[in-house]
């Protein structure tokens, strides 16, 4: 009943929950489930409840909480089309079907989503399928809480476009989204690309541009933007010493290879990064390896170093999460940084913000909340700087 294989990670609700999705077995259906901190196992969902499979099966990536408090996510297979399906579903397991991908005349809305979704700025989601639409090369797809579905782009050009785009997008700074495909692109090694919020692609990197490969080849996981504004991600295999590589781009599609797997002695740093970096508050950057390290070919955990040269001191970006302002900020080592508040720019001084104070910053990209903020009918922020 709570299922097996759980292929994807987790996310924590609002509620202090954790959420999460397995892959089942030929035999068991796939769930969704709910974890409290202490392990106790809620299943919430089992797919295959609704008639003729229309809650889909095999949700290979993990959740997103929306701004609504409901969890979104897809199935790669299933549905009524047996392309896979999205869906949406309460912390109390009430699941809607939100769009049956084969549901567009000639596969336009594409098929087999195996990357998660997240939610835009504007308030829909966004996502990719790597199979199907105009030629069986993927999609990228918009669609709202209500379900409204909108095809954003057809990967229709094996060359130019690439193909196969199994990493989930992000969103920048710019407001563009930026993702991967795995395969395609002028050497046949996957590119990196940036689509608009109405559609317009453009394609900023082939893998296999570099002499000797040196770029890698199949950028599986999708991309992370650092503190920096560049955006970071691996690539599984290739490069120098064949075990992948990881690397920098920026929104321009200059991109610099910041590590090359087997480097180490006697590969210790591992090979086959299938995974997306995630930064941490120290400013570096964590992964897998799916093989390699010192133990025979079970794998690594790293830490990966890169120097980023963020733009210092100017807020980067500011967030509403339920009733909080989140405001993040790339810092100086050392110095202290207290945000401040005033409810207009005309009458009134700056307030510190209660207990959104950090000392001795580390120099990495900080994020700091003004509790209740987000019920105040308008705001100003500023960091006051000291060294």
């Amino acid at each position: 009943m709570d299922g097996v294989s759980p292929w994807s990670g987790l996310i924590q609700g609002r509620d202090g929950n954790f959420y999460g999705t397995d892959g089942g077995t030929g035999v068991v259906h796939c769930t969704v489930f709910k974890i409290t901190s202490d392990g106790t196992l809620t299943p919430l969902w089992q797919f295959g409840n609704l008639s003729t499979n229309a809650d889909g099966d095999s949700p290979l990536a993990g959740l997103v909480q929306g701004s609504d408090g409901d969890f979104y996510g897809t199935a790669s297979r299933g549905g009524t089309n047996r392309a896979g399906t999205v869906f949406k579903i309460t912390s109390t397991g009430t699941l809607t079907t939100l769009w049956q991908f084969g549901s567009l005349s000639n596969q336009m809305d594409g098929a087999s989503p195996s990357a998660g979704l997240i939610q835009g700025g504007d308030g829909d989601f966004y996502g990719t399928t790597s199979g199907d639409g105009q030629h069986n090369y993927g999609t990228v797809f918009r669609i709202g809480a209500d379900g409204s579905f909108t095809s954003l782009h057809q990967f229709v050009n094996l060359v130019t476009d690439g193909a196969g785009p199994n990493g989930i997008l992000t969103q920048g700074r710019d407001g563009n989204f930026y993702g991967t495909t795995s395969g395609g692109g002028t050497n046949n090694n996957g590119t990196v690309f940036k689509i608009t919020a109405e559609g317009t692609l453009t394609t900023i990197w082939h893998f296999g541009s570099l002499s000797n490969n040196m770029d890698g080849k199949w950028p599986l996981a999708g991309l992370v933007q650092g503190s920096d504004g560049s955006f970071y991600g691996m690539a599984a295999y290739l490069g120098t010493k064949l075990g992948g590589t990881a690397f920098q781009i920026t929104t321009t599609g200059t991109l610099t290879v910041v590590w090359q797997f087997r480097s180490l002695p006697n590969a210790a740093d591992g090979a086959t990064p299938l995974a997306r970096l995630v930064q941490g508050s120290d400013g570096s950057f964590y992964g897998t390896t799916a093989f390699g390290g010192t133990n025979g070919s079970y794998g690594t955990v790293f830490k990966l170093t890169v120097p980023l040269n963020p733009p210092a001191n100017q807020i980067s970006s500011v967030c509403v999460a339920d009733t909080n302002i989140v405001l993040a900020i790339p810092s100086v080592a050392g110095e202290t940084y207290q945000l401040q508040y005033r409810a207009d720019l005309i009458s009134g001084d700056w307030s510190n913000v209660v207990d959104a104070c950090v000392s001795n910053s580390i120099g990495a990209l900080l994020t700091v909340t003004n509790f209740g903020g987000a019920l105040a009918p308008q705001g100003f922020y500023r960091f006051d700087i000291t060294p």
